[in-house]
Order: structure tokens, then C-alpha cells, then sequence
């Protein structure tokens, strides 16, 4: 995973592109009018908690301090930890702080060699050895670390060490090595190894089309004395792709899961057959993601109205995690910034099926897809175009993929907030658009809320193919709803044109209004009052309402 860069300001930021230009994908995360950066937040604590938590490398420049208090109520066990490193806004210091088992100090010699200067490692065994023995690389895993940890302390003491097996990252480090030595690094598949041994397992077992069920899967292992952590994975026939239970399996064992047409490897192995789980065992660690394809995911999410601190954490995680992003082009350059791995289908706002299609193709493949609406996806926008070009496919394909609504923020409701709660009470959002239904049936329905007394929220009021809706809409509510029932206009609100007017039912124009523009009108209880300091009025609808 890339790392995530944060500066506090300007001061920072050459420093933070140097290392950012070492790390393909990485980018830099600056705070709110301070600095432009690729990603903006508000809050330096919770941004970097937040990271943190999606085990997200961390490079901060600014004090370490800083960052310590800021993760010091996130950090509980050694190990489970991302590497967490503070840099001098100048460059001039590299300081590793967290993540010893998961890479820190490489990471601190790659930012040191970019910044030529020399990294502040304290580590001792690293210091003496020229390398974490306890942090072996990407396609082998440390057995047991407190075990590991009672090794090092050996070695510390002077021991000597011998190596057992194919270590070629060791061959450059500093070891007391010696063929007859009592201590010994050991690399195999085994389940168990003696007390004066260091076990580093390859990552070089899969389990073929294995029962949807980790207990035995892991009792399979052990009756073949094998190390559940030498599991590199499980690799399964493409029918079984949308099994919930094969999912959770993986998910609990801790490893990817696969599926190819024809589950095996493509590696020189053997197999060996354990209590009937078929266990392909390679001579190297085995590259998981290059066996058969992973279950493709779709996710369609809704932006909010615009600023990014509207929009919803969840949201943030599916576009960062996206290889394949979709939507009409306005809305997906308000989603970015992106990375350059990351692929971009813009096409016209009128092509909702035809971009649910290309979607599907996408994540059938295998890839992660993101379908980006402003707003709430599933409220006049993507989320339902998705689901009617998928019940119209017959592509099993299409059906096996792993489809996710992420809400966002209505217009409607960013207006309401923004006017303070005009929507308070029984409401109802209507489409002024006539586009996929005919205007007959919007006039009825505009009868029947005016008629309820329900509040109304309307979107797309008025456009140039369109210009005769809404005055029409504002005849039918204008039987049922005096001249002075309070309206509230929001165009652009959440963006940095936003502008909010609060009128009356009788003062309303349709010139007043454009795309872009949310209407809300009241029902017969909405008020409105003063607000200290503004030319604009308070507006709610109470939550009671007056018996008959």
C-alpha cells in the first residue's frame, strides 16, 4: 500500500514531493487553507488516526511529538501496527517511530537515501545487523514474534546464528554467522521448530477448492504439520465466486482468495492431500494475485454536495481503493484527485445504463470499480441504474460481483441544513424532469403531497430543453398552498459558489431558478425568523403538527 503524506503547511510541502516522487501512488494530504495538496482535511488528529486505522503507511512531516500524542490512544499491540515516520519540513531528519515489524526502518532508509541524509534509527538489532531479522520481506512471515523477540535478545548477547534454507534477503546483513552455532534461522513450511530456533515461513501453500470452513482447513494444516502461516491463499472454482461463507473463510484465516475456471498453480509444486483438503505446496512464496482473478467489487457512492469534508469516510476508502473510477465527468473530477494507476471513464451525464454496463464489465474482470453521483447515489442518480442494467443481465458473471451502496449527502438535505430544517416534518423529493417519466404522472403526484401537506424538495427544476416544469409544478402547488409559505433556494450549496435564498411561495419565479438549484417549499407549518448577523432567515418545519 502507498504511503499517505501529511503536511501542516506550506513549509513542507517541497519536502513532501521529493519523497512523494519516490512512491508511485503515495499522495500528500494538506490542511485546510494552509496548503493545496493533493487531498485536503481539517483535522490533523483524526485524519491521522483515520489512517492509521486502514494500516496505511504514515509519513508526517512536522514533530514527532505531534503524531505520538495524536496515535498514542490507537496503540495497544506490537505488530499490528503500519509503519509511522516523521519527517523535518526541511528534510533534514528522517525519525521512524512505529511499525518496526511491518518495514519502518526500510521505509526510513528509502526517505533518508531521497533526501541524502541519514536516518535516525535507534533499533539495535538493526543497528548491529544491518537488518530486522524479525521483519522478513514481502512472501515470508515471522512464526512466532515472541519468540523472535527472545532470539534477537540471543544474538544481542553474542550468540552465533546459522541459517537453514533459502534466506537470500540475509545473504548482505551482518550476522554472526557459524556452521556449528546453538542458534538457527530456519525457513520451512513447518508447523513447529525447537526452542533455539527462529521459524520464517514461505508464503508457498495454497489450498485447492477448499470447504468453505476455517476450522478445517487449519486441522487439514496441522495434520500435514504445515504452519497455517505458510498459507499463501486459497484458490477456488470462478462458480463459487459470490459464496458468502468462502469469503468469511478467507477473511478469517487471513489470506486472498482466488478463483480460475481451472484452480492450480502455475508454478513448479506438489500436492499433498490432507484429511481431503488438496494443499498445492511451491518451491518459492507463491505470488497469490497472479493465480486466476480476485472476486471483482462495484461500489456506487454518493459525493455529497461538493466539499470534501461532506463526503462520508466510507467513501473516501472506496475511491482511494478504486483501479477503475466511472461517472460523468464533472462529478469524477469533484472526486479526485487521483492517482495516476487509477483509470478514468468520464461519459456524458445521459448514459447512466450504458455506464452501469461498462461498470460490470470492469468488476467481472476482476478489477475495483467506484460509479461516482453527486449527492446520495441511490436518490435520482447511479445506484439505481446499477441495479436495472444487473436485473436485466443474464451474465453470472455480472451477478458473482461484490455490488456496495455507499450513501452521501442529498442536495436536498444539504440545502434543508443549510437553511436550518426546513424538512423537519413529512416531506417528499420529486423530479421535475420529465425525461423517464411522463409529466402527467409528476403533475399528479405534485396534487397529491400539495394536497398531504408535505413539505417538497425539488430536483431538476428548470433546464434549457425544460423550461416550462417548473412554473407549471408552481401552479399545481400554488392551488393548495397560500402565497406566503416559505422557500428555500440552494444553488451550488457545498461548493464555493453556494448561494441560499429564503422567499415566499407567492415571490417565486421561475427565472430565480436554474440546474442547479434545489427548491424546497414549505408545508402550511414551516416558519422562518431572524438569524443573528445574516441577511438570511432561519427556516424549519416544526415536529408536531396541529389536529384537525
Amino acid at each position: 500500500m502507498s504511503p499517505a503524506i501529511l503536511i501542516l503547511g506550506s513549509g513542507a510541502l517541497t519536502t513532501a514531493r521529493r519523497i512523494q516522487a519516490s512512491y508511485p501512488g503515495s499522495q500528500v494530504y494538506g490542511l485546510n487553507e494552509r496548503v493545496t495538496a493533493d487531498i485536503s482535511y481539517s483535522d490533523f488528529g483524526s485524519q491521522l488516526r483515520e489512517l492509521y486505522q486502514s494500516n496505511r503507511p504514515l509519513i508526517a512531516l512536522c514533530a514527532a511529538g505531534i503524531v505520538i500524542r495524536c496515535l498514542a490512544p490507537l496503540l495497544h499491540t506490537k505488530g499490528a501496527e503500519p509503519p509511522v515516520l516523521a519527517v523535518a519540513e526541511d528534510g533534514s531528519a528522517v525519525v521512524p517511530l512505529l511499525g518496526g515489524l511491518a518495514g519502518v526502518n526500510v521505509l526510513a532508509r528509502e526517505i533518508a537515501a531521497a533526501l541524502d541524509v541519514a536516518p535516525a534509527i535507534t533499533t539495535s538489532g538493526e543497528l548491529r545487523f544491518d537488518t530486522c531479522v524479525l521483519n522478513p520481506p514481502s512472501g515470508y512471515v515471522l512464526g512466532d514474534i515472541e519468540q523472535g523477540k527472545r532470539f534477537v535478545s540471543s544474538l544481542l548477547g553474542g550468540q552465533n546464528v546459522s541459517i537453514d534454507g533459502d534466506a537470500p534477503w540475509l545473504e548482505q546483513a551482518r550476522l554472526p554467522l557459524a556452521a556449528d552455532a546453538h542458534l538457527r534461522i530456519r525457513i520451512s513450511t513447518d508447523a513447529q521448530g525447537s526452542a533455539d530456533e527462529l521459524l520464517i515461513h514461505p508464503r508457498s501453500v495454497v489450498a485447492l477448492n477448499p470447504p468453505a470452513d476455517a476450522a478445517r482447513i487449519q486441522q487439514s494444516l496441522a495434520a500435514a504439520g504445515i504452519s497455517a502461516h505458510a498459507l499463501a491463499g486459497l484458490l477456488c472454482p470462478r462458480e463459487q465466486m459470490a459464496d458468502n461463507a468462502l469469503h468469511a473463510t478467507a477473511d478469517s484465516l487471513g489470506v486472498p482468495l482466488r478463483f480460475s475456471d481451472q484452480p492450480t498453480l502455475n508454478a513448479p509444486h506438489r500436492v499433498l492431500e490432507s484429511q481431503g483438503l488438496q494443499l498445492a505446496i511451491a518451491e518459492q512464496p507463491v505470488v497469490i494475485h497472479s493465480l486466476g482473478q480476485a472476486r471483482g467489487r462495484l461500489t456506487v457512492v454518493g459525493l455529497g454536495p461538493g466539499a470534501a469534508e461532506f463526503t462520508a469516510p466510507a467513501v473516501k476508502r472506496a475511491l482511494q481503493e478504486a483501479q477503475d473510477v466511472l461517472g460523468y465527468e464533472t462529478y469524477v473530477t469533484m472526486a479526485g484527485p487521483f492517482r495516476a494507476d487509477q483509470v478514468l471513464h468520464n461519459s456524458d451525464n445521459r448514459e447512466e445504463l450504458a455506464r452501469s454496463r461498462h461498470a460490470f464489465e470492469l468488476a467481472a474482470s476482476g478489477r475495483r470499480v467506484v460509479v461516482v453521483s453527486s449527492g446520495d447515489p441511490g436518490v435520482f442518480a447511479m445506484a439505481a441504474a446499477v441495479l436495472e442494467a444487473l436485473e436485466a443481465s443474464s451474465d453470472p458473471h455480472w451477478h458473482s460481483v461484490e455490488l456496495q451502496v455507499l450513501p452521501g449527502v442529498s442536495a436536498s438535505l444539504a440545502t434543508a441544513a443549510k437553511a436550518g430544517a426546513p424538512l423537519g416534518h413529512d416531506f417528499c423529493m420529486i423530479s421535475l424532469s420529465d425525461n423517464l417519466k411522463p409529466w402527467e404522472v409528476i403533475e399528479l403526484r405534485l396534487k397529491h403531497a400539495t394536497l398531504a401537506d408535505l413539505a417538497l424538495a425539488f430536483y431538476n427544476p428548470i433546464s434549457r430543453a425544460r423550461p416550462w416544469q417548473l412554473g407549471r409544478a408552481l401552479d399545481v402547488v400554488r392551488e393548495q398552498r397560500s402565497p406566503e409559505t416559505v422557500v428555500v433556494l440552494g444553488r451550488d450549496i457545498g461548493r464555493p459558489a453556494e448561494a441560499l435564498t429564503v422567499t415566499t411561495l407567492g415571490e417565486l419565479r421561475p427565472e430565480m431558478v436554474d440546474m442547479r438549484t434545489m427548491v424546497i417549499i414549505g408545508s402550511s407549518t414551516t416558519r422562518r425568523f431572524a438569524k443573528a448577523g445574516s441577511a438570511v432567515d432561519w427556516v424549519y418545519t416544526p415536529r408536531s403538527y396541529p389536529g384537525p
